[in-house]
């Protein structure tokens, strides 16, 4: 029995930690985006969509775990992260290779992500001059890595608790 509590309190713990996890992901590229000013691609936007899906699943991981809904809704739940993180990580290894010119981005490789405007009468001026950045130019880089790079990182830390808290399994 013990085991068995152990198990569900790891899973428990393992939801919260990836939801968590994958919202402090995500609220970084956005503050980057709206508070730095920095411009994503549309690689950039495209290495979104996997937190974007996995988010209300990982919610509903731990809402299934909080209020002991059978297990296989957890550990599914879970899994459904873990391979969209793994996904995540396969865009980001794949704009990680385009900025360091291992492989050819895609051709038209621009967005409609508009940049943050400080003078609402020049409005229409700025939406005429900005242009998105290129897939091939890494915005900045910390510590070698491109936001690109990292994401991978934060992809595969967070896929490998997912899994783990996945493959906790009661007695």
């Amino acid at each position: 029995m013990a085991s068995a509590t152990s198990a569900e309190k790891t899973r428990s713990m393992a939801a919260i930690v990836v939801t968590v996890g994958m919202i402090f992901t995500i609220g970084s590229a956005l503050a980057f985006q709206h508070i730095g000013g920095y411009t994503p691609c549309a690689l950039c936007l495209l290495q979104r969509d996997p937190y974007y899906y996995a988010i209300p699943v990982g919610i509903l991981a731990i809402a299934a775990s909080l209020f002991q809904l059978p297990v296989w809704l957890t550990r599914t739940a879970l899994v459904i992260i873990g391979i969209a993180m793994l996904i995540g990580a396969g865009l980001g290894v794949y704009h990680s290779g385009v900025e360091w010119g291992f492989w050819a981005g895609p051709t038209s490789c621009a967005t409609s992500a508009p940049s943050i405007t400080t003078n609402a009468g020049n409005l229409l001026g700025d939406l005429n001059a900005i242009k998105a950045p290129s897939c091939n130019d890494a915005a900045l880089r910390v510590l070698g890595l491109s936001f690109a790079g990292w994401n991978v990182l934060a992809s595969v830390a967070l896929a490998a608790i997912a899994f783990f808290g996945a493959s906790r399994k009661s007695a």
